[in-house]
């Protein structure tokens, strides 16, 4: 008898039908004899809700309230799918964070899982019962609650799969898999049957919006398989597991964008030892991620550094970048948010030749300007305007036949 955790996100919960429709499917795979852990996200457009209330009460809530106040999405959720499993005769238990043992730091909206307990949840196992799982939360060392993030919940189920050995992790959406790009945008993409670790967490932390990345960093160092499947019907999905051989044959892989970044710009700059430590380090203690960073060519003794960050953090990361730049005697600042990261992503990269010159010559040929670089043996990421976000989809799928099979 094998264990699966499930986790099933907000457009599979939205409504009482579809709570009722994924009761149904978890308790066929309990009735099948396998033991099943399910883990929820709130019903879908219900954090939203959530945020938009507490910004009609205070212009800049404290995180620690936010926590609390997001974190009741999935206890709704996770209560409704219990009781929905207990009206079909399937015995079933709602759990909180709390209530798992998911302890995280102190990082109010963006907490990181120090250790998971499960006691409760092996208990729950025991007794044949199935455990339905808040997910996004946790708690910390003064039992304040927690929350992991956007697509927290992803997190979640990896990182139960991983405290319970479980022996996969199945991740319900509204899309049937991973596909080579957004079909919205390319409708000839091709859903992948499988697709290595690392090419999913290059994937997923360039805009693809199938899996949250730190769950495919939980993933891949504890070896868990997960796969990427539709609530709507039975296809096996996606897997996302070890690369092979196969995997290596295909150059790229898919293409990704995201429009959800910021650049920021520090002008005049001190070209001097210790400058950018000190910028980046007050950038990283107020918990904010960096993407890309650029460093122009000093003259006279002053450079330009140029870096990307979540649009989410931008202004937060534009009045540091300000307080900093006036320390340090540098010129001025400037934000720019119209801009856009389009990204190929494939394992096959590291073994063959010209990827990145191809890139650029299809991005040139539709005079599309590049403001910022950034690769790794696996991906290119380009820079630029939000405008020919599409088009660079498009033209880079074609370019490297990713509608073929």
């Amino acid at each position: 008898m094998g264990l699966v955790v499930q986790k099933y996100g907000g457009t599979s919960v939205g409504d009482l039908n579809r709570i009722r429709h994924v009761a149904e499917r978890v308790a066929k795979v309990k009735a099948s004899g396998e033991e099943v852990v399910v883990v929820v996200s709130a019903m879908a457009g219900e954090t939203d809700r959530l945020v938009s209330l507490a910004h009609e009460i205070s212009s800049n809530p404290s995180d620690r309230e936010m926590d609390l106040l997001l974190s009741s999405g999935e206890r709704v959720t996770s209560a409704l799918l219990a009781l929905t499993l207990q009206e079909l005769g399937c015995p079933a238990q709602a759990f909180t964070g709390r209530q798992v043992g998911i302890f995280t730091d102190s990082s109010h909206t963006k907490a990181r899982i120090e250790r998971i307990s499960a006691d409760r949840i092996r208990e729950a196992l025991k007794e044949g019962v199935v455990p339905v799982v808040a997910g996004f939360q946790g708690i910390d060392e003064k039992s304040d609650v927690t929350t992991l993030g956007r697509g927290g919940s992803d997190l979640t189920a990896v990182a139960l799969a991983v405290a319970l050995k479980a022996d996969v992790c199945d991740i319900f959406t509204d899309v049937d898999g991973v596909y080579t790009t957004d079909p919205n945008v390319v409708p000839t993409a091709r859903k992948l049957d499988k697709i290595s670790y690392e090419e999913m967490m290059e994937m997923a932390s360039l805009g693809a919006k199938v899996l949250q990345t730190r769950s495919v960093e939980f993933a891949v160092k504890y070896q868990i398989p997960v796969r990427v499947r539709s609530s709507f019907n039975e296809g096996l999905g996606t897997l996302v597991t070890k690369e092979d051989r196969d995997m290596e044959q295909v150059v790229v892989s898919g293409v990704t964008y995201d429009k959800k970044q910021a650049k920021i710009t520090i002008t005049g700059v001190p070209d001097m030892p210790g400058i950018a430590a000190r910028l980046f380090g007050s950038v990283s203690e107020a918990n904010i991620v960096v993407d890309m960073i650029l460093q122009n060519v000093s003259q006279e003794g002053l450079t330009d550094i140029s870096f990307t960050v979540p649009k989410a953090d931008s202004k937060k990361a534009f009045e540091l970048s300000r307080r900093i730049a006036k320390e340090i005697g540098a010129k001025d600042v400037q934000i720019k948010d119209d801009i856009a990261t389009v990204s190929i992503v494939g394992v096959g990269m590291r073994s063959h030749s010209g990827v990145a010159a191809k890139m650029f010559s299809v991005l040139a040929k539709e005079r599309i300007n590049i403001m910022m670089i950034s690769t790794s043996e696996i991906k290119i990421s380009c820079v630029m305007d939000a405008k020919y976000t599409e088009l660079a989809v498009r033209t880079l799928h074609e370019a490297f036949e990713l509608g073929k099979a």
